[in-house]
C-alpha cells in the first residue's frame, strides 16, 4: 500500500518513515511538514493510506481532508489525545499518540488491512459527502473526557480565549474556536447571534428587546438563559424563526 506521511515536525516525519520501512507493509511515496505542500501533492497523485497529524500551522489535518477531492484511508497521528474522537468522527483507520509505539503502529497496519471492501466503500461515501456535519464533540478536563451529542448543546460561547459548548446549563470546554465551529455545525439549526456567541436556534423560546435597544433571546432550558443578539444580526436571526 502506498503511504504519504504528513507532520510539522521534520523528526515525527523522519521516525514514521524509517518505522514504516521497516515493517515491510507499505511502501512511503511521499511526505510533507508543510500542509499546503501535501495538498499540492495529494491533489495530483493517488495514495491508499494517509498518516496524518491533527495540530499544524496554518492548516489542521481536518481542514486537510476537506479540501481533498480524493479521499485516502487516513490514520491520524498526533500527541493530543484530546483529538481522538474528532479523528473518529471523520471515519479514520486508526489513531497513533506520538510518540508511535511499534507494536501500535503495527495494530493500525491490521485494522488498515482488514477493512471490507464494503466497508471501505460507506467510509469513503461518508467522508465525500458535502453535507456531513459534526455530530458529537469530546470535552477533555484532566482525565475526564466527556462526550457531547450536538443536538443536546444550547448554544457555544467564547470567554477569556477558551470556547465553551453548554448543555443542561454546564458549561464544557471545547477544542474548538466559533470560527471552525460555523463550517463543521449544521447550519440550519445553529446561528451566529454574537462575536462570542452561537445558538441551537429551535432551544430559543422568547426573543425581546435588550434595555440598550439591542436584542436578547430567552432559552428552553432550564436555567432560561439569556443571550444577547448583535444588532447586525438581529435581521438574520428573525428570518430564521420566521419572524
Amino acid at each position: 500500500m502506498r503511504a504519504y506521511i504528513v507532520d510539522d515536525e521534520r523528526l515525527a516525519v523522519q521516525r514514521l518513515t524509517r518505522m514504516l520501512d521497516a515493517t515491510g507493509r507499505v511502501q512511503v511515496v511521499g511526505s510533507a511538514t508543510d500542509p499546503e505542500e501535501a495538498l499540492a501533492f495529494l491533489v495530483d497523485h493517488d495514495v491508499d493510506v494517509l498518516f496524518l497529524d491533527i495540530q499544524m500551522p496554518g492548516m489542521t489535518g481536518f481542514e486537510l481532508l476537506e479540501r481533498l477531492d480524493r479521499n485516502p484511508l487516513v490514520i491520524f497521528t498526533t500527541a493530543y489525545d484530546r483529538y481522538a474522537l474528532n479523528a473518529f468522527d471523520v471515519n479514520s483507520i486508526d489513531y497513533l499518540l506520538k510518540p508511535i509505539d511499534a507494536d501500535r503502529l503495527n495494530r493500525a497496519l491490521d485494522k488498515l488491512v482488514r477493512v471490507p471492501v464494503r466497508d471501505l466503500a460507506r467510509l469513503l461515501a461518508a467522508e465525500l459527502a458535502p453535507n456531513r456535519k459534526l455530530e458529537r464533540l469530546a470535552s477533555r478536563v484532566g482525565e475526564r473526557t466527556t462526550i457531547l451529542e450536538i443536538a443536546r448543546v444550547t448554544h457555544f460561547f467564547a470567554k477569556d480565549k477558551l470556547t465553551f459548548a453548554v448543555v443542561n446549563g454546564r458549561d464544557h470546554v471545547i477544542d474548538y474556536a466559533l470560527a471552525d465551529l460555523e463550517s463543521l455545525l449544521d447550519a440550519r439549526r445553529f446561528a451566529r447571534i454574537h462575536r462570542a456567541t452561537i445558538v441551537n436556534v429551535p432551544m430559543i423560546q422568547e426573543l425581546f428587546p435588550d434595555v440598550d435597544g439591542g436584542m436578547l433571546v430567552r432559552l428552553r432550558d432550564e436555567k432560561r438563559t439569556e443571550l444577547s443578539v448583535a444588532r447586525d444580526r438581529v435581521r438574520d436571526l428573525k428570518q430564521r424563526l420566521g419572524i
